[in-house]
């Protein structure tokens, strides 16, 4: 795999949507069923895998967002986190694609931050996970879903107690650019990542395209890092005020976020993979914007 670094801030990069929404479709649960995939039963994972690869992103994410040992817990696996790491990653590895992204989610502990212990158990629960993943040579981690700023804090110094691989990071945020959980700006959290040693910053949000892109010139101008740019798809229900409807709506966004500087983009939520399919179309052959 060639190194992802010496395409920061050249060519747009589509990112794998989350491979469990496909799963969930078929009755699995990624989470409950976690162990069961990854070691017994793979096929059906691969299968769905081979759905964002084959719409043509460049980067696909190992489904490893509960990889920390205390979401490993929940499953009656803590002590399983260097096997379920590497068998997830060699089934991405067998598709060859162009970069591999191992996510890891926050760990889900409760966390004070006025509490040296707790900051500590929480850097140490994503220190856990890097040494799971270290080994592997994958291309970056994909810090992602994080809400509170202390946590990302303590994810991004976890890892890289550990591992030397570029440091992919995002925060929730809601249409004003505040984190869905602490309400703090985003412009704090590109602060914390850039401190912290990100290669790589961005945010998820559910807001329409026009918001997105206003939120990431508004990354833009608050960091120097490559950005990430997540859309939330919402439930597919047929209400008309969502803002990502159908695949198509991607298109329209893609342009936006490519216009407002975005390098890498992905979407999230409860996309398939015919999101990404558009979002491909929209951006294959685009360069990143020069700051």
């Amino acid at each position: 795999m060639p190194d992802i670094s010496l395409r920061f801030n050249r060519d747009m990069l589509v990112v794998s949507s989350p491979v469990e929404n496909v799963l969930a479709r078929q009755g699995v649960d990624m989470q409950r069923d976690l162990l069961y995939l990854a070691l017994m039963e793979p096929e059906g994972l691969v299968d769905a895998l081979r759905l964002d690869l084959l719409a043509g992103a460049q980067c696909l994410v190992v489904p490893t967002a509960s990889l920390t040992p205390a979401r490993l817990a929940q499953i009656s696996a803590a002590d399983q986190g260097a096997r379920v790491a590497r068998a997830l990653f060699d089934l991405v590895r067998e598709l060859n694609p162009q970069h591999i992204l191992a996510e890891v989610g926050p760990c889900g502990l409760p966390l004070d931050a006025s509490s040296k212990a707790s900051l500590n158990e929480h850097r140490a629960q994503y220190a856990r996970a890097a040494c799971d993943l270290e080994p592997l040579g994958i291309d970056a981690v994909f810090l992602n879903g994080f809400s509170r700023i202390t946590e990302l804090k303590c994810a991004l110094m976890g890892f890289a107690q550990v591992m030397d691989t570029p440091l992919f990071a995002s925060v929730n945020v809601d249409g004003e650019g505040n984190l869905a959980a602490s309400d703090e700006p985003l412009e704090g959290a590109l602060s914390a990542m850039a401190d912290l040693g990100a290669a790589v910053g961005g945010f998820a949000t559910a807001a329409p395209a026009e918001r997105a892109a206003a939120l990431t010139r508004r990354a833009r101008a608050a960091t120097d890092l490559p950005l990430m740019a997540q859309l939330s798809v919402g439930s597919r229900d047929g209400r008309s005020d969502a803002a990502y409807v159908s695949p198509d709506a991607m298109v329209t966004a893609a342009a936006h976020l490519h216009a407002a500087g975005a390098q890498f983009v992905r979407a999230s939520g409860e996309a398939t993979p015919a999101y990404t399919g558009a979002l491909v179309a929209a951006v294959t052959g685009l360069d990143v914007l020069d700051r």
